[in-house]
């Protein structure tokens, strides 16, 4: 009942529609946009193609609202980095706890960004373009904040913010590849530390 009173007409009671979204995101970090059917999808979700279809769309809606909350969730330690107080520290802080995040006990190995769709066909190149877009707002809100830190003098201005923010997503996407080969999270650790030794 709505708090007029009135029947509310939708999920079953008892859907779980974040905790539906968790397991639909692992089918897809797991055998990617394309290997992962309706099935697969609904089968891990525990419910019917109905009911998928009512809650959360066709599969590639559900893979967007998949992508946001990897986004709110399995990315927060991004968001964290970028509030470090200086730019150092933000590439410590992202490069680190990403090498925490691509080899999550209970989670696939790697990051979903590049499993879920590195590789697509033409008929799924949207989700492969998606991800790319996704992966570039991220190195981009990275050069912000190294701009900002120019700005406040954090950083010599002979520093590139666009190299810099480069190649720090160059390092993130690195460590998420070999996390999906099987390298463990103290070897991407030690990478991480001889990657921070060329930041400035």
């Amino acid at each position: 009942m709505s708090s007029t009173g009135r029947a509310v007409i939708g999920r079953p009671r008892g859907f779980d529609a974040d905790a539906a979204l968790d397991r639909a995101l692992e089918v897809f970090w797991r055998q990617g946009y394309e290997g992962a059917s309706l099935s697969d999808l609904t089968e891990a979700m525990g419910i019917n193609k109905t009911s998928m279809y009512a809650a959360f769309g066709n599969k590639r809606d559900l893979f967007g609202k998949v992508l946001a909350r990897y986004a709110a969730v399995d990315m927060a330690y991004a968001r964290d980095a970028l509030a470090a107080p200086t730019a150092r520290k933000v590439a410590e802080t992202f490069l680190r706890e990403n090498a925490k995040a691509v080899t999550m006990p209970g989670r696939p190995p790697g990051c979903l960004s590049i499993q879920g769709g590195l590789s697509c066909g033409p008929d799924n190149a949207e989700v492969t373009e998606t991800l790319a877009q996704a992966r570039k707002g991220g190195e981009v809100a990275m050069r912000d904040r190294f701009r900002r830190a120019i700005e406040d003098g954090d950083l010599a201005p002979e520093n590139d913010p666009d190299d810099l923010a480069r190649y720090v997503m160059t390092v993130s996407e690195g460590l998420a590849v070999h996390a999906s080969a099987g390298a463990t999270r103290e070897e991407l650790a030690r990478a991480v530390e001889i990657a921070l030794r060329a930041f400035p």
